[in-house]
C-alpha cells in the first residue's frame, strides 16, 4: 500500500531568508521539487501544503488534510524552528491532531533531510 505524505512548510515568498542565509528562493523551491521527486521514487504519494505565516495557514491545512488524508505529515523546520512562528507551529500541530489523528507526525531539520524524516515514520 502506498503511503501518503503531506509536507507542510512556508511558501518561499513569506520566508525570511535573513534567518536562513544558506537558502534562497531558488534553493528552497528546488528542494521542494526534489523532495517530491525523491518521495515518489520511493513510492510515496506526496503533496506540499505551502502556507503563509498564519493568515490562511490553518484553513489551507484543514482543506489539504481532508482532501488528501495523509499517513504521515511532515512539518518543516521553517515553521518549527523559527521562534517567530511558534504560534503558527502550535496551530499546525493542533490542526493535524484534530483533522488527521491517524497520521504520524515527522519533522525535518532542513529541506534536504525531509525524506529521511518521513522514512523514520513509515
Amino acid at each position: 500500500m502506498v503511503k501518503k505524505v503531506l509536507l507542510v512548510g512556508l511558501r518561499s515568498s513569506v520566508v525570511n531568508f535573513e534567518k536562513w542565509p544558506q537558502l534562497s528562493v531558488e534553493k528552497l523551491e528546488a528542494a521542494f521539487t526534489q523532495v517530491l521527486t525523491d518521495l515518489k521514487t520511493l513510492e510515496y504519494e506526496a503533496k506540499w501544503c505551502l502556507t503563509d505565516t498564519g493568515e490562511t495557514a490553518e484553513q489551507q491545512l484543514v482543506a489539504d488534510l481532508k482532501a488528501f488524508t495523509p499517513d504521515i505529515v511532515l512539518v518543516g523546520a521553517g515553521v518549527r524552528a523559527d521562534p517567530d512562528h511558534f504560534l503558527l507551529f502550535e496551530k499546525i500541530i493542533n490542526v493535524i491532531h484534530t483533522h488527521s489523528p491517524q497520521a504520524k507526525i515527522a519533522f525535518n531539520s532542513n529541506p534536504n533531510d525531509s525524506v529521511e524524516a518521513v522514512q523514520r515514520w513509515s
